[in-house]
């Protein structure tokens, strides 16, 4: 059986089960597999989802945090309004101090968690997509420095290359674990990995 078929049939699997299940994308269940392994969003988190729309994270989130809990998206584009009262959304550029202000002023306290699923636009030119990708990884640690309580916790995506380890060692710097994740619904060929931090020190 040709590889490209499989994994080109289990990306139309989480297609459609995001389609079956009423979640905006597939990513989702990104968010949920590493979730059920790692166990770093609880019921009654505040969650911070950076890089939002269209929303799959913001509903994977609110499902895990529950009534007592609250999840705040932040997207430069906007996202389609949530009718649960615990979840909110702003529209916002993560590289502006002003959208970190905006977070800081709506969270109900400091955050629990901050995901982060932003992406730049892409150029198809590698070394410039890698080099932006950490960028945006990096103003993602920059918020959750200033959003997370103590202990908190840092899921953030990154494109494979070679500033890749910098960004890990400058995780280090601030959460006791580290750890490099490829979720399954994340499609194999794609260079996507997802960093997670807990517990900041």
């Amino acid at each position: 059986m040709p590889k490209a078929w499989v994994q080109e049939r289990k990306r139309d699997y989480y297609y459609r089960k995001a389609k079956e299940e009423k979640y905006r994308s597939r990513a989702a269940y990104k968010l949920f597999q590493v979730v059920q392994k790692y166990r770093f969003i609880k019921n009654g988190n505040i969650v911070v989802d950076l890089g939002a729309a269209p929303g799959g994270w913001i509903q994977a989130a609110r499902k895990i945090v529950g009534n007592e809990g609250s999840v705040l998206g932040v997207d430069m584009n906007f996202i389609k309004p949530f009718s649960e009262d615990n979840v909110q959304t702003i529209v916002g550029d993560i590289t502006e101090e002003k959208t970190l202000q905006q977070i800081l002023r709506l969270l109900p306290e400091k955050a629990d968690v901050v995901i982060s699923d932003v992406s730049p636009n892409i150029s198809g030119i590698w070394e410039v997509d890698h080099a932006r990708q950490i960028d945006l990884a990096r103003h993602s640690l920059q918020i959750a420095l200033k959003a997370l309580k103590p202990s908190g916790n840092l899921f953030v995506k990154v494109f494979q290359g070679d500033m890749l380890n910098h960004f890990i060692a400058e995780m280090k710097q601030y959460f006791e674990i580290v750890k490099i994740v490829k979720p399954k619904a994340s499609r194999s060929k794609s260079s996507e990995i997802f960093i997670l931090g807990l517990s900041t020190r």
